[in-house]
């Protein structure tokens, strides 16, 4: 658990300007530090495929896959393949959906996260990087750094009942990867709610 508490992310980059990443192009790399004050890139995990996890437990959306503990486990299972799993939160310091630090690291504690770590990206700049539109929006990154999906986590735009029981999009584009294979789905339409940014 404290290794786990450790790998939170205190999430800067060098701007704020908003971006779309692009399916089959470099996804956007940035850097965090972790409350250890280690440095990450995303450059870091060439070699490994990253999920990066729009977040915000206040959403119902969010909250349902948690509550299920659907979304925990996916995060252990493909985080148990070698696969990186990074939340970012962006919501914006005057919003009351902001967590602290400290908060995070109790709601991450609380809901049995099981993803690599949590990027604190109050000023939003991971996430308009990405163009992060929603929570959760989902984007795949494969061992080369390219953006392979982008879009809803599955196929059931509900915040109620078994996310279990929907066709997970996530799940299968990395499973594909795993596999060497192409994925088939490669762009959704993102559901949930709007991401608290400043602006």
């Amino acid at each position: 658990m404290k290794r786990a508490l450790a790998a939170l992310l205190i999430g800067t980059v060098t701007t704020v300007a908003w971006g779309a990443a692009e399916v089959g192009k470099p996804a956007p790399d940035f850097t965090a530090t972790d409350i250890t004050g280690k440095t990450h890139r995303l450059s870091d995990y060439k070699g490994k495929i990253v999920v990066l996890e729009s977040y915000n437990y206040d959403c119902p959306f969010v909250a349902n896959h948690y509550k299920t503990k659907a979304m925990q486990e996916l995060q252990a299972e493909l985080t148990g393949k070698g696969v990186v799993w990074l939340l970012v939160n962006s919501v914006h310091p005057g919003h009351s959906n902001y967590r602290t630090p400290e908060a995070a690291k109790k709601e991450w504690e609380e809901l049995g996260i099981k993803a690599t770590a949590w990027i604190h990206d109050s000023s939003g700049a991971v996430g308009k990087a990405y163009g992060m539109r929603t929570t959760p929006h989902m984007f795949v990154i494969d061992k080369d750094g390219v953006l392979v999906y982008q879009g809803a986590i599955d196929d059931r735009a509900s915040s109620s009942g078994d996310p279990r029981k929907a066709r997970n999009y996530v799940r299968e584009v990395v499973n594909k990867l795993l596999a060497g294979e192409k994925p088939e789905v490669t762009q959704t339409k993102p559901y949930g709610c709007s991401v608290k940014y400043a602006d």
